[in-house]
């Protein structure tokens, strides 16, 4: 078990003895109690707020529930000193061989060394991309693939299992252009002359293959036929086409799907019929009329229009939801919390990476899916923001309309999959993200991608460099020879399953680029002392015994590294080019 959690369960046995003591209530609720690093480092190694966050519910006041926890405290393993500070934290100090141990707990533990049960095995469904299927993968949908994956991936090293979704939105108006689209490429395959592509088809070449294939299977027959005979026809076949599509450019940054959910399959099956009587049985349906948009300018006309409602102003949103359209026909909000429902019967999470053009949908969705599944189920919507493309600092104008955009496919092959999917993490996904080609490939400390790898790199020189000069790693390692500085690189790697907890909890996967960055700062740091003071380098030919722990509080920091990385799917490099 590593430190944070260690010292955890520690504390929960103290608290655990004062209720024996009878000085807490057994029943008290302890999930707000947390052991991390306090803010100010010259406070100590460890803080608690388990005296303020309890001192209410068990009737007395934080600084005196702290005064019956410091002594307690005093008396754990490795503990050198305790303080109550401030209206009732506890700082604790902890001797060197905390650390000491705590190296050799990440390097017995390897790859495992971050991962958490803090999940429970509970059930989350992770919905990400979910991009229209009318063609390739473009940057506009790149960071909210790479997000979604990574928040998969650190879900499930949290404990929690995870379902990764796309929905195939293939039941709108958008597919039938498609469709049209393909006809006139079917067409163009089979000789007849196509010259500017009319306004309101999609434009782009990527159709060609598709609308050649389409001639071989059908040959001539659906030329000069009406519509209605072909429509339904190509739209399967060009959306399948297109999510093979799909599929293949997400591969190139390693990014696979459990489940591809269909619009279309989910309104022919009834599921929008079977959302729609849960809410009216629960008397949260109801005929009625729009008020008049606030927006509308008060000289334009406005005819009220009676609608199928949803009552969710009730669970929090600004006004009631039309589900059910004037003609009968479902709004995209129906089909939307029938889809969530779908979701939610195989999930106790739900969590959406939606772009953020879809704000204004989430509290509607959210009060959907609290009423469908009566609370038991919750929806967290990341919003994502756009990627603004450069290159050389020049700006980098993209139109899907005009078929000119930059597609995903183009940018992994010519910056490579661990390029693009840290850069779309070194950002909070709600604030915009520049990505500029010229810099993300640059070898200096301003491109986070760079400076993390070339930190594992540099461990992992250091082993073929050891190897070299025949110094052997397989004998124990005297842990006591580094020195506190080093101790203090121990400390910072101390945190990363904490981290990765954090992260898990938060939805954030950014948290871990972010750490990441931080502990490859502190070994460039480290790293670089050796280059006034040769006797402060990691490899020391006279002096085998200090290389050798030096060599392990590297490999250690490396392995770290190596685990955060995976987390955000991106591969560590052993050498730089």
């Amino acid at each position: 078990m590593s430190l944070y959690p260690r010292y955890s369960a520690l504390l929960d046995g103290i608290l655990d003895d004062l209720v024996v003591d009878g000085a807490l209530p057994a029943d008290l609720n302890r999930k707000a109690v947390a052991v991390e690093p306090p803010r100010d480092p010259s406070h100590g190694d460890l803080a608690t707020n388990a005296a303020m966050v309890l001192a209410k519910a068990a009737g007395t006041n934080p600084r005196a529930l702290a005064g019956l926890i410091a002594p307690k405290l005093e008396g754990l393993p490795g503990v050198t000193a305790v303080e109550v500070a401030g209206p009732g934290f506890i700082n604790l100090r902890l001797g060197e061989e905390s650390w000491r141990d705590e190296l050799t707990t990440i390097l017995a533990e390897g790859e495992r060394y971050g991962l958490s049960d803090i999940g429970d095995n509970e059930r989350v469904n992770v919905e990400y991309v979910s991009a229209n299927p009318t063609g390739p993968m473009h940057m506009g949908h790149c960071r909210g693939a790479v997000v979604g994956d990574a928040l998969a991936r650190l879900l499930e090293a949290a404990g929690f299992r995870v379902t990764k979704e796309y929905y195939v939105n293939d039941a709108g108006s958008q597919v039938d252009t498609l469709a049209r689209s393909a006809h006139l490429r079917y067409r163009e395959a089979l000789g007849e002359e196509i010259r500017e592509i009319p306004e309101g088809l999609y434009p782009g070449d990527y159709l060609v293959p598709v609308g050649a294939i389409l001639a071989a299977e059908c040959g001539a027959k659906y030329v000069d036929a009406p519509e209605s005979e072909w429509l339904d026809l190509f739209k399967r076949k060009t959306v399948a086409a297109m999510l093979d599509l799909i599929r293949h450019d997400l591969g190139l940054l390693n990014i696979h799907h459990d489940i591809f959910a269909s619009e279309a399959e989910l309104q022919a099956s009834g599921k929008v019929e079977e959302a729609m009587d849960n809410l009216r049985a629960k008397g949260l349906v109801y005929e009625g009329e729009l008020e008049r948009p606030k927006s509308l300018d008060p000289h334009d006309e406005w005819e009220p229009v009676e609608l199928t409602l949803f009552k969710s102003s009730q669970f929090g949103d600004d006004q009631d939801r039309p589900m059910k359209k004037s003609d009968g026909s479902w709004t995209y909000f129906g089909a939307d919390a029938a889809y969530h429902l779908q979701k939610a019967q195989g999930a106790d999470h739900l969590v959406n990476i939606w772009g953020a053009d879809h704000a204004g949908t989430v509290k509607r969705v959210q009060a959907a899916v609290n009423a469908l599944t009566d609370g038991r189920v919750d929806l967290d919507v990341k919003l994502i923001q756009m990627v603004r493309l450069f290159r050389a600092g020049e700006p980098i104008k993209m139109s899907k309309r005009a078929g000119n955009f930059v597609t995903l496919a183009d940018v992994v092959r010519e910056v490579g999959k661990d390029v693009v999917r840290f850069m779309m993490l070194t950002k909070r996904a709600d604030t915009p993200l520049d990505f500029d080609f010229a810099k993300v490939v640059e070898a200096s400390k301003d491109n986070p991608v760079f400076y993390v790898q070339y930190a594992h790199a540099r461990i992992s020189s250091l082993q073929r460099k050891a190897a070299e000069v025949g110094l052997s790693l397989e004998s124990k390692a005297d842990l006591t020879l580094l020195d506190a500085e080093e101790l203090g690189l121990v400390k910072l790697a101390a945190q990363y399953p904490r981290t990765v907890e954090a992260a898990a909890m938060a939805h954030e996967p950014h948290r871990i680029a972010f750490y990441l960055y931080d502990l490859a700062a502190a070994l460039h740091a480290l790293w670089n002392r050796g280059n006034d003071d040769p006797e402060r380098r990691f490899l020391l030919e006279n002096n085998p015994q200090l290389s050798r722990a030096r060599l392990e509080l590297a490999r250690g920091i490396g392995q770290i590294i190596k685990n955060g990385l995976g987390l955000m799917g991106v591969e560590a490099a052993e050498e730089m080019r």
